[in-house]
């Protein structure tokens, strides 16, 4: 936990367990939540800032990418690159093999189904999988 707090941005829990190996760009922009879980794997670009809300659980293999770059050939010898904020609400569950784009907002109580592609926001409570994710059906919201 000293190594955690000495690399992660924010915590906001002491209930936190990420099984290794754990690898991140530069830990700083990553602010995670209380009751926190992660499998085996787990990448996080936090090129821009991360927020991994409470009660959340990722399968094995889970990419979380803020990093992306420019669609244009010349941009790119140029060198430029760019990072949009990733953001997870309380109680979610991300499957194996996920991958979370750049930009992206899961929110509140959502399922991610193993070997999902998360390219644009998902709404509270709601379970999502393929590749682009979509939205497949609700669950019953809870309160807090």
């Amino acid at each position: 936990m000293q190594l955690f707090k000495e690399i992660i941005g924010e915590l906001r829990g002491e209930d936190i367990f990420i099984e290794p190996p754990f690898n991140v760009d530069y830990g700083c922009n990553i602010r995670l939540g209380d009751r926190f879980y992660a499998n085996f794997n787990l990448v996080i670009l936090d090129c821009a800032i991360v927020t991994i809300g409470d009660r959340v659980m990722f399968g094995p293999n889970v990419s979380i990418l803020t990093a992306t770059h420019e669609v244009e050939v010349q941009s790119r010898r140029d060198n430029i690159e760019y990072a949009l904020p990733i953001t997870i609400g309380d109680d979610c569950w991300i499957g194996a093999n996920t991958v979370v784009l750049p930009g992206v907002t899961i929110g509140q109580g959502c399922t991610v189904g193993a070997n999902s592609t998360v390219t644009r926001d998902l709404p509270p409570w709601s379970v999502a999988v393929g590749s682009p994710a979509r939205v497949v059906k609700k669950v019953k919201p809870l309160g807090e």
